[in-house]
């Protein structure tokens, strides 16, 4: 790989001649009930953020001040969101966020995929006279530097690139599998195969899109306008796209990793599912983190909720309030309970005599009295009932709740 030979600050001419392009429109049904009500990226994640505010948080940091947020799935939350979390952009100084819900500008189609959304409004970003577009999904978790991935792809006169980092080859089938050459362009594009190829330096690993491109601007038009006026495309930047372009284009792979990024570890979860949510979940009630949410040099940015700071209430000895290796948010009071490796979201209450274990808990939820919650994600808003115990019988718990592979609970107010 090329040395970076700029920096992203906002004289940085390649970074101010780019503009992003967020995908935020999708109902993530692997989430299964967590998305009954609001559209993936606008669920709450580590206590008091969304999902989406890693994506706009690492434009930020990265330099990258003009963004389209393109919604369309129960997108009114993840509005609300952004329109009180979010604009503190300065128009004075070219900087923008845009909320772009789906209008049927090309036709009566809705967006038919990653590449549709985008097509459907070439118009804005033509308009604007970028030289790249930023392709971005909101349903990540991670944190990187995108000026670096703009400086590779204009070291290297890309035409397309493409972020991609490695993963263990038994987790590869649910990505775009990718094969680089030595310099950098991309080989090889598979959307999702039975049988992943691995990477050359590393049998156990292969390569794997990140959902992250860069496209030169009249690259995009022009393919796009192409490729999805033909009857019964796919249109996906993943399935169809990409690999369509490797022969006829300069498509480039950038390999994510430690070196250049915030974090110094190349974190990137894909949090498209009950297990792989919880699991990041988990993953930051570590003693250090993987993902550090403490990193001043890198802020996450949210919608901060104005709360009191978490409490805890009564001494006794057949009711006390504390918890271990757990995160706790603004506004939450643990009454009389005991709470151990979880992660408590703002505004949540736990009651007397109730034990909460290796679960999390979303804003506003509450478990009442002599309950014992263990391995559950609580939904927003959800009241669980005085004596009630969850993650103890695996087929009560199956009758009346959603459980994942690996044994996760999910409870929503809709089920109780």
């Amino acid at each position: 790989m090329s040395e970076n030979r700029y920096s992203h600050l906002s004289s940085n001419q390649l970074i101010r001649r780019t503009t992003a392009m967020v995908l935020a429109g999708g109902k993530g049904t692997r989430l299964r009930d967590l998305t009954n009500r609001v559209a993936k990226p606008a669920i709450s994640f580590g206590g008091k953020y969304r999902i989406i505010d890693f994506t706009l948080s690492n434009c930020v940091n990265s330099g990258i001040r003009r963004i389209g947020i393109l919604t369309q799935y129960m997108a009114q939350d993840l509005i609300m969101h952004l329109q009180h979390g979010w604009q503190f952009f300065h128009s004075a100084l070219d900087e923008q966020i845009s909320i772009i819900p789906a209008q049927q500008r090309t036709g009566e189609e809705w967006y038919r995929g990653t590449a549709d959304a985008v097509y459907q409004n070439l118009d804005l970003i033509d308009s604007n006279r970028f030289d790249r577009v930023l392709i971005l999904g909101g349903d990540h978790v991670y944190k990187m530097d995108y000026s670096r991935m703009v400086n590779f792809h204009a070291e290297n006169d890309a035409e397309i690139t493409v972020a991609c980092l490695r993963t263990p080859i038994a987790k590869a089938s649910s990505f775009g599998v990718m094969g680089l050459a030595k310099d950098g362009r991309v080989l090889s594009f598979d959307e999702k195969p039975d049988h992943p190829k691995s990477d050359p330096h590393d049998p156990q690993q292969a390569l794997v899109s990140m959902g992250i491109y860069i496209f030169n601007t009249d690259v995009l038009d022009c393919e796009l306008r192409k490729a999805l006026l033909q009857p019964g495309y796919g249109h996906d930047f993943g399935h169809n796209i990409i690999p369509s372009l490797l022969s006829e284009r300069r498509v480039y792979g950038y390999v994510f990793g430690p070196t250049g990024h915030p974090g110094k570890n190349g974190y990137w979860r894909d949090v498209g599912d009950l297990d792989a949510y919880y699991e990041a979940s988990m993953d930051l009630l570590a003693p250090e983190p993987q993902l550090n949410m403490y990193d001043k040099d890198w802020p996450i940015i949210t919608d901060q909720k104005q709360r009191p700071g978490a409490k805890f209430v009564f001494d006794d000895d057949d009711r006390r309030g504390y918890a271990v290796d757990s995160i706790l948010s603004a506004g939450v009071i643990v009454s009389g309970a005991y709470v151990h490796h979880s992660l408590l979201s703002f505004d949540v209450r736990i009651e007397e005599c109730s034990e909460v274990h290796d679960s999390v808990l979303l804003p506003g939820s509450k478990v009442g009295k002599g309950c014992l919650v263990k391995k559950a994600i609580i939904g927003e808003d959800c009241i669980i009932p005085d004596g009630m115990q969850i993650g103890v019988d695996k087929e009560l718990d199956a009758k009346r709740f959603t459980i994942s592979d690996q044994g996760v609970v999910l409870i929503t107010s809709e089920m109780l």
